[in-house]
């Protein structure tokens, strides 16, 4: 199978990476490429981000957040992962048998002396635990088919990044199913880095290193590139693209009990209220209107609350608790 080298370790150029070459490289032959991100939560297309991640986990972290232009759930990418990708014609989808996509990965597992298999989802396991998701997308008699690999990942990171209150927020969107997951390298028995896990599984599904490259141009790295910027690294597409969801949330603070509901579509605030326990002087609807359409966004609001003094709505009731409640 032919194949592209693709070294970078940025999200948002791999997942335009994925999207040029699933839309422009027109070749005969089947073909793949393996990449690495640095650490970052990637989400469905058909997902909302909010409910799906820890945002204070992860702004804390320095993780990134992206969206992939394939659905299924959310997953999370740090060096220790490999990740795979499949481009293949395909004359009819309902004939396409995605074991076989896996059944590579699961092939050169085995030369390492691993015995993994593969799910009724097509997830590969090794003794039950999860080692690997994927997803696809088809279009124009083409798949792309793709897929992640933890060989040495932050188990404890990805937990975290990935953990959510499952009441706080309500959607049409699709929900990630979460798995108990292992890294490879803990069933290998031999020592080995993630590097040698690329060459060893690169070399296999390349026929054994016989199959030739295919090397992108300078003007073709730089349409990707320009898609990286303006489409994938944008808020637009990593929240904006979520679907419309409503955020409910209630806590106990020092002089009653806060609570709010909001409903946000394309990132931004439709309607919000907080319904209140407490004694304020001032009728709290003055900045719930003044939030209305303003991002779903920690800062952003964050400004906005510095334009009042909230001891005149909310009453002993601190601004970082009212972040609290919307965000945490």
């Amino acid at each position: 199978m032919r194949y592209l080298i693709n070294k970078s370790t940025n999200p948002y150029f791999n997942l335009a990476f994925d999207e040029y070459a699933f839309k422009h490289i027109n070749i005969d032959e089947d073909f793949f490429y393996l990449w690495r991100n640095e650490p970052s939560v990637i989400v469905g297309k058909n997902q909302n981000t909010f409910e799906e991640i820890n945002q204070a986990f992860i702004d804390n972290h320095n993780i990134k957040v992206a969206r992939r232009v394939s659905g299924g759930g959310t997953v999370y990418h740090d060096l220790g992962n490999l990740n795979f990708t499949f481009i293949i014609n395909v004359d009819n989808p309902g004939e396409v048998n995605y074991k076989k996509f896996v059944q590579p990965v699961i092939d050169a597992l085995k030369k390492l002396g691993v015995q993994a298999e593969t799910s009724s989802r097509n997830d590969i396991l090794i003794n039950g635990f999860k080692i690997s998701g994927n997803a696809q997308r088809m279009a124009n008699k083409k798949l792309m088919y793709h897929g992640t690999l933890l060989y040495d990942v932050k188990l404890e990171d990805l937990r975290q990044a990935l953990h959510v209150n499952p009441n706080k927020y309500n959607s049409i969107a699709v929900k990630s199913v979460r798995s108990n997951v292992t890294n490879i390298k803990e069933h290998l028995h031999e020592s080995a880095n993630i590097s040698d896990f690329y060459n060893s599984l690169h070399f296999f599904l390349s026929n054994k290193g016989l199959d030739k490259e295919i090397v992108l141009n300078e003007a073709e790295l730089s349409m990707i590139e320009f898609e990286a910027i303006n489409r994938f690294a944008t808020w637009d597409w990593i929240y904006g693209e979520s679907p419309l969801f409503s955020v409910v949330n209630k806590k106990s603070v020092k002089s009653g009990i806060l609570e709010i509901k909001a409903d946000v579509e394309h990132g931004h605030i439709q309607t919000i209220s907080f319904i209140k326990d407490y004694t304020g002087l001032k009728d709290v609807s003055d900045i719930e209107e003044r939030l209305k359409n303003i991002r779903f966004v920690r800062s952003d609001i964050d400004h906005i609350l510095n334009d009042y003094d909230l001891h005149e709505y909310f009453g002993e009731i601190t601004k970082d608790e009212l972040l609290s409640l919307m965000f945490d």
